[in-house]
């Protein structure tokens, strides 16, 4: 399967649930534009069904909720970052609007106020003891004022916490949307305290004011649940939303692919929270007022059970389940209430009489919740579709070529590889402790480019920590290593991963709920430079990069033939064990690395497997590819490795060609022990 018909593989054939799909949106779309509007058509036909303000008002009220769920998305949803806090977001962007146009803060009017006054931002309030500045900031303007302010925020408080994982971060999001609302009743020179804003201004739009008509609100929170839908689709599917999800799935291997986890999940904190700031001012313009109390804990965990609900990570699911609830809770649960006291009337029941759904809003989402967890855990509409198992035919689209990948293919994967003489990779004295414990002990190992060298050793000898201290992820306690001439030692894994050195690991850390084509794109994420912006408007440049992206991802897969190409949109997950060991050496190629470190690569394999992929690892360098190898099949070392080194207890233990190594005595015992050495020389 060459890279054109794979990319017509990638295009998602439409299927009957597709159309059915888009036409319910786009009949939902219409019916929601026109729904102010049905009463009148429903009498005009003779139907006798009202809807009024209240009705306008609910549903406005459920696009603020969806907003604010799309938001609580890119954070949950996306990166993964659980946020019991998300509130205090929506609070800080209610607040920027209600303080600069309630009647609250009042400074003395002076001439450094007239620039202001001429732009509209204020306006001169005449009082007895002297003129004072009465805030007239436009709604517009709020809007992005708000987005920015917040998404600040979201930096300022995610900087000293999103080294945090798990609980440990929820619990510190929830503190936070604790803090706010207590700030805002102990400074009420500006809040009003407890009390709260009073007198918010209602937008205007040409000359025409909103005042407390629902209609024009709902067109607003239409409008800006449209747009917060397209930005997250954009994003989704963009280098950034690939990031945020590799970060959700496995946070090491996402630093390893060259991302930067503090940077990625700022991104993700700070855009969740302009969304959340661009609701606040949409919700207070609407009410007319603001309260600490409207945003409390409850709110948060409300939002977030809409969006579990939904489904985490889905769009259309999350808008779809802060609807349902929010109704529910507008609509269903009264209209529940006076069912149950109509029938409690007439079976004069007490307890039915008196029992309000309403005020068991909480117990009821409570229950949905736990509802989802058992029978429907990846919510309403799941982000990921399930696939069907492949038919004979695909699977053998393509047979696996033997004698490793073809140069020509292998060679435009791999680029221009430099041609240099001596070191390419060079480990001095390098020394771990993870307490009592030496992992390393003053280490040596050279690695010349264009060189193939083994690192052997029993089970617990410093391997794998010898790869992690290498790539970043293990700290070391002494010594140097050197990479290309520059000293590494001491970066972050995204940036070793920048400079060429690119890893598998020995126990599989792919991103197991993504595709097999996103798993290897993302493998190109320190080579893209596309922004958020760019990710939002995609511009001809950002295009232009993804797909070149896209192709490059294509043409990695297609080395390893009918093995991965007609699996490119599996979940990885769904993969077998020696496929997705192939995936994770296809992602790895896709950094364009000056040198491959490959953790136990066949391990788990049959021989028929294991053949074939030590082939296609000597095809990689015979272009020219730098590789360190960890292995325990000494058939494998012995086909492929220029040197071997021998560890054992964190201390190299012999270094040679690999005939010498392994007629080695210290290496049969270490491997073997004493006894089973003797006895195999006298055998």
């Amino acid at each position: 399967m060459n890279t054109s018909t794979m990319l017509t593989a990638l295009r998602p054939i439409e299927t009957a649930r597709d159309r059915a799909r888009r036409a319910i949106v786009t009949v939902l779309t219409l019916v929601l534009i026109a729904f102010p509007f049905l009463g009148n058509a429903f009498h005009g036909l003779g139907l006798d069904w009202d809807i009024g303000d209240d009705d306008v008002d609910s549903i406005a009220n459920a696009l603020a909720y969806a907003t604010l769920a799309l938001g609580l998305n890119i954070v949950v949803g996306f990166a993964g970052l659980l946020d019991l806090g998300y509130a205090a977001f929506f609070a800080i962007g209610a607040y920027t609007y209600g303080v600069l146009t309630a009647f609250q803060v009042l400074p003395p009017w002076s001439s450094f106020w007239e620039p202001f006054a001429m732009l509209g931002l204020v306006q001169k309030y005449h009082q007895e003891a002297g003129d004072l500045v009465h805030f007239t900031l436009s709604f517009w303007i709020a809007l992005p004022l708000a987005a920015v302010i917040a998404a600040a925020c979201g930096v300022l408080f995610g900087l000293p916490t999103l080294r945090l994982r798990g609980d440990y971060l929820a619990i510190v999001t929830l503190g936070f949307g604790e803090i706010v609302p207590i700030v805002f009743r102990n400074v009420p020179y500006v809040t009003n305290g407890a009390a709260g804003l009073n007198g918010v201004m209602a937008p205007t739009l040409f000359g025409f004011n909103f005042r407390v008509d629902p209609t024009p609100y709902y067109y607003v929170g239409l409008l800006l649940t449209a747009l917060l839908i397209f930005i997250s689709f954009r994003l989704r599917d963009s280098r950034i939303g690939r990031a945020w999800m590799a970060i959700r799935e496995d946070e090491t291997a996402a630093g390893a692919m060259g991302v930067d986890h503090v940077k990625t999940k700022l991104m993700a904190f700070a855009i969740g929270a302009a969304f959340a700031g661009m609701t606040g001012v949409f919700f207070v313009a609407k009410l007319q007022t603001a309260t600490p109390d409207m945003f409390g804990f409850p709110v948060s965990v409300m939002i977030l059970v809409m969006v579990v609900f939904g489904g985490m990570g889905s769009v259309w699911g999350v808008v779809a389940g802060a609807a349902v609830l929010s109704l529910l809770q507008s609509w269903f649960l009264p209209s529940l209430t006076q069912w149950a006291h109509a029938i409690g009337a007439s079976l004069d029941n007490a307890w039915l009489q008196q029992v309000d759904f309403a005020r068991s809003t909480e117990l009821i989402f409570g229950i949905i919740l736990v509802v989802m967890m058992l029978y429907r855990r990846d919510g309403l509409i799941p982000a990921t579709r399930k696939q069907h198992a492949l038919s004979f035919e695909a699977q053998n689209v393509q047979g696996v070529r033997r004698g490793g990948f073809e140069p020509a293919a292998t060679a435009k994967v791999l680029g221009d590889l430099p041609r240099q003489s001596g070191n390419l990779l060079e480990v001095r004295g390098v020394t771990v402790r993870f307490g009592g414990l030496v992992a390393l002990n003053k280490v040596d190992i050279a690695v010349p480019a264009g060189g193939v060298v083994a690192v052997i050793g029993p089970n617990g000898s410093g391997k794998s920590t010898l790869f992690n201290v290498i790539t970043g992820l293990v700290p070391a306690d002494g010594g140097s290593i050197r990479f290309d001439g520059a000293e590494v030692l001491g970066l972050k894994p995204y940036e070793i991963l920048r400079l060429g050195i690119a890893r598998t690991f020995q126990n599989i850390r792919l991103f197991a709920n993504l595709q097999v084509i996103d798993n290897v794109m993302i493998g190109q994420h320190a080579r893209l430079r596309t922004g958020l912006l760019g990710a939002v408007l995609r511009l001809p440049a950002a295009r232009a990069e993804e797909k070149a992206a896209q192709v490059r991802a294509l043409d990695i897969i297609a080395l390893f033939g009918n093995r991965l190409a007609p699996r490119l949109t599996q979940v990885v997950s769904a993969l077998s064990y020696a496929n997705r060991r192939r995936v994770e050496i296809a992602r790895a190629l896709a950094t364009r690395p000056k040198i491959l470190l490959l953790d136990e690569p066949t391990a788990g394999m049959n021989p028929a497997e294991t053949l074939e992929l030590a082939e296609q690892i000597d095809s990689l360098h015979k272009q020219g590819l730098t590789i360190l190898i960890i292995e325990h099949k000494l058939d494998v070392v012995t086909r492929l490795a220029d040197t071997v080194v021998v560890l054992d207890h964190g201390e190299k233990l012999v270094e040679g060609k690999p005939d010498e190594v392994r007629r080695n005595e210290d290496v049969l015992r270490a491997y073997l022990g004493r006894a089973a050495t003797e006895a195999a020389h006298a055998a």
